[in-house]
C-alpha cells in the first residue's frame, strides 16, 4: 500500500505527485490550515529545519509493527547534525511507528539545542500529536505473502498492534506530550482493494477483515480511556474514522459524493487493483473523469474531498464524532 510518488497521485491541489496516497491533501494538511499554522513538509524532505512549526513523520505504507512492509523500498541514510542541517541522504522506504518515534526524538534533542531544555518542553506540551496507523497491519496480511497474523491469535496480534502504539504514546507523554489526536479504523473489509481480492459475505465485504477492525477499535477506545485515568494531563481526541466511511459508503450522495464503493483510479472489480498511475505491477488502469464525485481516490485511500470533510469533523466536530475533545479545543486549552 505503499508509495505515491506519481501522477495521477496529488493531482487535485498539487498538480504533482508529492507522495501523498491520494488525490491531494490530506488531514494534517488541513489540520494546519485551521489552526493557522504554516504548511507541514515531510520530516525527511531534504532542507526543511522548522520544526517550530511542527514535524511530519508519516509514511505511506507504514504500520505500528515493524513487521509491516518491512523492506518495502530501499535503505535510508541520514544525519541530523543540527537545527539548520537536517537530512542529507534519504532514499524512499517504509518507516514503521517505532522508527518514526526515533526521528521525533531527534527532533525533541533539535529543539533543546535550539531553544533550550524548558522552552522545547514548553513547545512539545503544547503540541497536538496527530496518529492515524493500523490500517496496514491489517491489510498488508490480506493482500500480500505476509504470515505474519496467521503467525498468532487474533487477539494476540491486535494486543501487538496496540501495545506498539500505546508504547510511542507514553513515550511522547514522557517528553512532554499531553495533547493526542486518534482515528479509528475504517471499514477495510469494504475497501475496493479488499472487495476486489476476496469474496465478501457481509454486504460485499470481507467478514474477516472486519471482525479485525472491530477488535481493533474497541481495544483502542480502552486504552485511551485507561491512559486517561494513568496520565495526569493526558488529553485525547478520538475520531470515528469507521461510522465517518460507512456512513459514506452506504449514502454518497447525502455527503456530495455519487460513488461511495468504487475506486476513482485503478482496475478490475470496484478498481480495486492497485494499478493506479502504472508504476507497479499492473500496468493498465482506468482514471474517473471527475475525482469530486469519489468517496475513494485509489483501492485504498479516501480523495481530499473526503479528507476535508473529516478534517472538519476532527477539528470542529461535537463529540459524538471526536470526543472527549475535538482537535480545535484541544489546540486551544
Amino acid at each position: 500500500m505503499a508509495f505515491a510518488n506519481f501522477w495521477p497521485y496529488g493531482e487535485t491541489s498539487f498538480k504533482y505527485p508529492t507522495g501523498r496516497p491520494s488525490d491531494g491533501r490530506l488531514i494534517p494538511d488541513f489540520i494546519a490550515e485551521y489552526a493557522n499554522m504554516p504548511f507541514i513538509p515531510p520530516h525527511l524532505q531534504p532542507g526543511y529545519h522548522e520544526y517550530t512549526n511542527g514535524a511530519n513523520f508519516a509514511s505511506a505504507g507504514a504500520g505500528a509493527l515493524v513487521e509491516t512492509n518491512q523492506g518495502l523500498g530501499g535503505k535510508c541514510t541520514y544525519e541530523l547534525r543540527d537545527i539548520s542541517t537536517a537530512l542529507l541522504k534519504c532514499c524512499a522506504e517504509v518507516i514503521d511507528l517505532k522508527s518514526q518515534l526515533k526521528y521525533f526524538t531527534e527532533v525533541e534533542r533539535l529543539l533543546k539545542q535550539k531553544l533550550g531544555d524548558a522552552e522545547a518542553r514548553r513547545l512539545l506540551s503544547n503540541a497536538i500529536y496527530l496518529f492515524s496507523i493500523g490500517s496496514n497491519d491489517y491489510l498488508v496480511p490480506f493482500i500480500s505473502n505476509s504470515t505474519m497474523l496467521h503467525k498468532h491469535p487474533v487477539e494476540v496480534y491486535v494486543d501487538m498492534v496496540i501495545g506498539n502504539l500505546t508504547n510511542v504514546v507514553k513515550e511522547i507523554y514522557k517528553k512532554g506530550g499531553r495533547k493526542f489526536g486518534f482515528l479509528n479504523l475504517p471499514p477495510l473489509g469494504c475497501l475496493p482493494v479488499m472487495r476486489a481480492l476476496m469474496p465478501g459475505t457481509r454486504d460485499g465485504c470481507v467478514e474477516e477483515a472486519m471482525e479485525l477492525v472491530q477488535k481493533h477499535n474497541d481495544a483502542l477506545k480502552e486504552v485511551l480511556q485507561k491512559l486517561e485515568t494513568q496520565l495526569q494531563g493526558f488529553k485525547y481526541s478520538y475520531t470515528d474514522f469507521y461510522t465517518f466511511i460507512t456512513a459514506r459508503m452506504k449514502d454518497p450522495s447525502k455527503y456530495g459524493f455519487k460513488e461511495g464503493n468504487i475506486g476513482c483510479c485503478g482496475s478490475g472489480p470496484y478498481r480495486g487493483f492497485q494499478s493506479c498511475g502504472g508504476q507497479r505491477s499492473v500496468k493498465e488502469y482506468e482514471l474517473c473523469e471527475n475525482v469530486e464525485e469519489y468517496l475513494i481516490f485509489d483501492a485504498a485511500h479516501p480523495t481530499e474531498k473526503a479528507y476535508h470533510q473529516l478534517a472538519m469533523l476532527m477539528w470542529n466536530g461535537d463529540h459524538r464524532v471526536a470526543g472527549p475533545y475535538n482537535l480545535r479545543e484541544l489546540y486551544q486549552s
